[in-house]
C-alpha cells in the first residue's frame, strides 16, 4: 500500500520540520510549501491526500487559500486542517464553514496531530454498502462514490459524504452529537461536538436542490436524524 500524501503549507521554517519529521516518522510523505502560491501549486500538481493548511501567513492567508482550494473541482474534495494560534471559537467556526476538515490549535503535540489526521483520512474511506442507496429521488452510490438527486450531481465534502452514507444506512433513528463523532470520526476523542453541527449545516446545504435537506432533522434536545416522515405543514 503506498504512503499518503500530506502538503504541508506554513511560513515558519521550524513548524515545517517539526511536522515533517512527525508525519515521516508515521510513514507519511510530505510535501512543503512556505506560502499560498506554491501550496497551491503544489496541491494542484501533486494531488496530496491530505493539506495542513496554517491560517496566518504573509500574503494570501489560509483561510483565503483554502476558499480557493475549495471552489476549485480538482482539489473541492481534498480534506484540509487548519493550523493555527487562533483558539476562540468563533474562529474555529469560520475555518470549518470555510471548508477545513478540522482545526488544530497551537500549540499541539505531534500525538495530537497524527491522530486527527488519520481520523480525517479515515472519512474519505467510508464503510459503506456497495449497492446504491436511494431515497425518493436521491442517491448514493458507494462505488463510485458520487451523490445524485434526480440524476443531477451533488457536490459535498468527503466528511458530508460519510456523514450522508451513515444516515442513509441507519434512517429513523435519532444520534445525539457524541455518537455522530463516534461514528463518523471514528471516536476523536480531540473533535469539538460543535464540529457536527457545522458538517450537518454543510450537507443540508448540498441537499437543498428538491427539498432533500429536509430529510436531515433536528431532535430537539437529542440530536439529530435521517428520517422521510416528515409531518406535513
Amino acid at each position: 500500500m503506498s504512503k499518503k500524501t500530506i502538503l504541508i503549507i506554513d511560513d515558519e521554517p521550524s513548524i515545517r520540520d517539526m511536522l515533517r519529521v512527525a508525519l515521516e516518522m508515521a510513514d507519511y510523505r510530505c510535501l512543503e510549501a512556505e506560502n499560498a502560491q506554491q501550496g497551491h501549486a503544489l496541491a494542484i500538481d501533486e494531488k496530496p491526500d491530505l493539506i495542513l493548511l496554517d491560517w496566518m501567513m504573509p500574503g494570501t492567508s489560509g483561510i483565503e487559500l483554502a476558499r480557493r482550494l475549495k471552489r476549485e473541482e480538482i482539489t473541492a474534495k481534498t480534506p484540509i486542517i487548519m493550523l493555527t494560534a487562533k483558539g476562540e471559537e468563533d474562529n474555529k467556526i469560520q475555518g470549518l464553514e470555510t471548508g477545513a476538515d478540522d482545526y488544530i490549535t497551537k500549540p499541539f503535540s505531534p500525538r495530537e496531530l497524527i491522530a486527527r489526521l488519520k481520523a480525517v483520512l479515515r472519512r474519505i474511506e467510508p464503510d459503506t454498502p456497495e449497492q446504491p442507496i436511494i431515497v425518493d429521488q436521491l442517491c448514493l452510490d458507494p462505488i463510485s462514490q458520487r451523490v445524485t438527486i434526480a440524476d443531477e450531481p451533488v457536490d459535498m465534502g468527503p466528511t458530508e459524504y460519510r456523514l450522508l452514507a451513515f444516515f442513509l444506512t441507519h434512517q429513523e433513528r435519532v444520534y445525539n452529537r457524541g455518537q455522530l463523532l463516534d461514528h463518523i470520526w471514528g471516536g476523536n476523542v480531540y473533535i469539538d461536538e460543535r464540529t457536527v453541527d457545522v458538517h450537518i449545516r454543510r450537507l443540508r446545504k448540498a441537499l437543498a436542490m428538491q427539498e432533500h435537506d429536509r430529510f436531515v432533522q433536528t431532535v430537539r434536545g437529542s440530536g439529530y436524524r435521517f428520517s422521510t416522515k416528515v409531518a406535513s405543514k
